[in-house]
C-alpha cells in the first residue's frame, strides 16, 4: 500500500508533457536518402568490388536489403514525385523531366498533390530537405510550401559539385547558388555531397528531442563527374577516367552518409530512427555506372531502368540481415514510414503502395500479391510487373515477356510461348492506363531527333 501511495504521489507532481509522452509510444525520425543515377551493382552491399561503401554496407547489415526494389519512373523527377507522394505520379501528369524556368508555374509538382512532409508536419514532425528538389522551379513549388519547414539545397534538376556557391544567377541551371528556406544566397566552399552530408548532420543535432523526417537526397552520382583530388587518389587502381570519378563520387556520398548516421548515434536515437536508402533509378549511360546484371539504363523500362539499391533499417524494429526478395516500390515507403510513426494513411486519396511494415519485422512471410506499373512518355513506353512476370511493351514493336525469376537479365523472350500470361499482363496494362492522365507538359529529350532518342533512351 505504501508503495501504491508513492507510485501515485510521483505521477502527481509528473509534469504533464513527462505524463504524456510516457502514455504513448515513443514516434521514430525518419531518415529517407536517396542517390541519383546510381548503378544497380554500385555499393557494397550490391556485390561492388570496385567501390566501397561501408556506411551503407552497415545499414544493409543491420536492416533488410530489397533486391527487387522498384521506384516508380527511370528518370529523375517523376521518380520523385511518386516516392514523396505515395502514388503513381501518372496520376496526376507528372510523367516527364522539365526544363529549369522559375517563371513557369505549371511544370512542377501539382498543388493539389501533399507530399509525405506534408503529413509528417502536420502530426508534429520537424522536417527538412537537404539537396536536390526537381519537383518544380517556379516559388509555388517550392519545397518550404511543400511540408518541409528547413531546407538546404537547390530546386533544379543538377547542380556543380565543386562550385556549388556561385552567387550569378544569370549562369546556366548548374551553377545557381544553394539557399536555405530563406532563400538567400549562400557562399559554399565546400565540395557539394560534403556539404551536403554536414547541413543534414547539423539538421539531426538541430532536433535532440522533436521527432524529425530528413529527406537527404544527394545529386551525385549524377554526372557531372567533378570530384576532388585526395577522393580521386583513394581509386587509383581503376584504369578507367571515368569509372574512377564515378566511385570517387559514390564514396563521398557514403562518407556523407555516415556522418548522419554518427549524428543520430552520438544522439543515442539509433532504435528510434528509421532509415531508408535508394537511388531514383538506374545508372545512365554517361556516367560509367554498372546496372549489372540488369539489362538496360536509365530512361529505359528495362530493368536497368527501375530497379534499385533499395534497403531499410531500423535498429531493434526491423531484423538484420535479411534480403527480401518479393518486388517492393518507391510507392510503399508513405504508407510505410506514416505506419512507423503511429499514423493512418490521407482517406482522402488513393494510395498506390503498401505498407512493408508487417513484411519487414517478419510479421508476415509474403507481401499481398500484387502489380506494379510503369508508363513513359505518355504511353510511348510500357512495362507490367506481376510476381516473377514481366511485360515491357514499346510502341509500334511486339510485346516482350520475361521470367525474372530465371532471367534477370530479361534476354529470353517468352512472348510466343506464354500467350496466357501475355494476355491477362496486357489486359492488366490497359486498365490500369485507363485510370491514369496523360502528361502534363512534354519531355525535353524525347521530342528531340529519333538519333538523339536513341542515345537517350536506348529505344530498341
Amino acid at each position: 500500500m505504501i508503495l501504491r501511495r508513492n507510485l501515485l504521489r510521483t505521477a502527481a507532481c509528473a509534469p504533464l508533457s513527462l505524463l504524456s509522452r510516457a502514455q504513448s509510444p515513443k514516434r521514430p525520425n525518419i531518415v529517407l536518402i536517396v542517390s541519383d543515377d546510381q548503378g544497380y551493382s554500385d555499393a557494397g552491399f550490391q556485390g561492388s568490388s570496385d567501390i566501397k561503401t561501408p556506411h551503407l554496407d552497415a545499414l544493409a547489415r543491420g536492416g533488410v536489403r530489397f533486391s527487387n526494389g522498384y521506384v516508380t519512373h527511370p528518370f529523375c523527377s517523376p521518380s520523385r514525385a511518386g516516392l514523396l507522394t505515395g502514388r503513381y505520379q501518372h496520376r496526376f501528369g507528372h510523367e516527364n523531366n522539365m526544363l529549369f524556368d522559375i517563371e513557369d508555374p505549371v511544370k512542377g509538382l501539382p498543388l493539389s498533390e501533399r507530399t509525405l512532409a506534408d503529413v509528417l508536419s502536420s502530426n508534429g514532425y520537424a522536417t527538412g530537405v537537404i539537396g536536390k528538389w526537381h519537383l518544380g522551379a517556379h516559388p509555388k513549388f517550392h519545397p518550404t510550401k511543400r511540408g518541409f519547414r528547413e531546407m538546404y539545397g537547390f530546386v533544379g534538376g543538377g547542380h556543380d559539385y565543386l562550385n556549388p556557391g556561385s552567387p550569378d544567377e544569370r549562369k546556366k541551371e548548374l551553377l545557381l547558388p544553394i539557399h536555405r528556406e530563406d532563400g538567400k544566397p549562400i557562399a559554399e566552399k565546400e565540395y557539394l555531397t560534403t556539404a551536403l552530408g554536414r547541413e543534414s548532420s547539423a539538421f539531426v543535432r538541430r532536433h535532440p528531442r522533436d521527432p524529425f523526417f530528413l529527406y537527404l537526397a544527394f545529386n551525385a552520382p549524377h554526372s557531372p563527374l567533378q570530384i576532388t583530388p585526395e577522393w580521386l587518389d583513394k581509386f587509383s587502381s581503376i584504369a578507367d577516367p571515368k569509372r574512377r570519378a564515378y566511385a570517387a563520387m559514390m564514396a563521398t556520398l557514403d562518407d556523407s552518409v555516415g556522418k548522419v548516421v554518427s549524428a543520430v548515434r552520438d544522439q543515442g536515437r539509433e532504435q528510434d530512427t528509421l532509415f531508408v536508402f535508394l537511388s531514383d533509378n538506374g545508372g545512365p549511360r554517361d556516367n560509367s555506372s554498372n546496372n549489372h546484371p540488369l539489362r538496360g539504363t536509365k530512361r529505359t523500362l528495362y530493368e536497368g531502368g527501375i530497379r534499385v539499391p533499395f534497403l531499410m533499417n531500423w535498429a531493434g524494429r526491423i531484423p538484420g540481415g535479411k534480403t527480401l526478395t518479393d518486388p517492393v516500390s518507391a510507392l510503399d515507403m508513405f504508407p510505410t514510414i506514416l505506419s512507423a510513426a503511429g499514423m493512418d494513411v490521407p482517406k482522402d486519396r488513393k494510395l498506390d503502395g503498401v505498407n512493408l511494415m508487417p513484411y519487414v519485422q517478419g510479421k508476415s512471410a509474403k507481401l499481398p500479391a500484387r502489380t506494379l506499373h510503369w508508363r513513359t512518355f505518355g504511353g510511348k513506353f510500357f512495362a507490367v510487373r506481376e510476381g516473377r512476370w514481366k511485360l515491357f511493351q514499346a510502341e509500334g514493336k511486339p510485346p516482350e515477356l520475361y521470367d525474372l525469376d530465371t532471367d534477370a537479365p530479361e534476354s529470353n523472350n517468352l512472348a510466343a510461348r506464354e500467350p496466357k500470361i501475355l494476355a491477362r499482363l496486357e489486359n492488366a496494362r490497359r486498365n490500369w492506363n485507363s485510370q491514369m492522365l496523360p502528361p502534363l507538359w512534354p519531355d525535353h529529350i524525347y521530342d528531340l531527333r529519333p538519333e538523339t532518342r536513341k542515345q537517350f533512351y536506348g529505344e530498341p
